[in-house]
């Protein structure tokens, strides 16, 4: 008998340290943000110069999934105070449930996790949302 994929469904998959260990349907704040300032010059009234200061990354919000032990152990253990700093992808399926994009999260760490109410005739979903902070967002391959 062939082995049904629980993860099948969901768009989005968690990869931490190379394992899948989520599948989510939407992910929110993939973005960077380039902080700036404005600096007028003295005589000079056609233009400001814009001065960069910093570079910020909004917490990313991983909705409406199923997590496997590793991603729930993990998120136990920030809350109880062992946090450990993990780099995760986020994989986006296409319709045919092969790999199309992947972002990666520098140095994660799990601040929210939220249930979504149970309910006896939907079995699929058992997470309402987490949430990671992370140091930075790149590409992954």
């Amino acid at each position: 008998m062939k082995r049904q994929d629980p993860l099948r469904g969901f768009r989005f998959l968690v990869e931490i340290d190379g394992l899948t260990s989520a599948g989510f349907l939407r992910v929110k704040g993939i973005q960077r943000e380039v902080k700036h300032e404005s600096f007028r010059e003295g005589g000079v009234n056609d233009y400001e110069h814009k001065l960069v200061s910093q570079v910020s990354y909004p917490v990313v919000v991983l909705e409406r999934g199923l997590a496997f032990n590793d991603l729930w152990q993990w998120a136990f253990d920030a809350s109880e105070g062992n946090v450990t700093r993990k780099n995760v992808r986020i994989r986006l399926q296409n319709e045919a449930g092969e790999r199309a994009w992947a972002w990666q999260l520098d140095w994660a760490i799990p601040v929210k996790w939220a249930l979504s109410d149970f309910d006896a005739n939907n079995s699929q979903v058992s997470m309402e949302s987490l949430e990671l902070a992370h140091h930075g967002l790149r590409r992954a391959g």
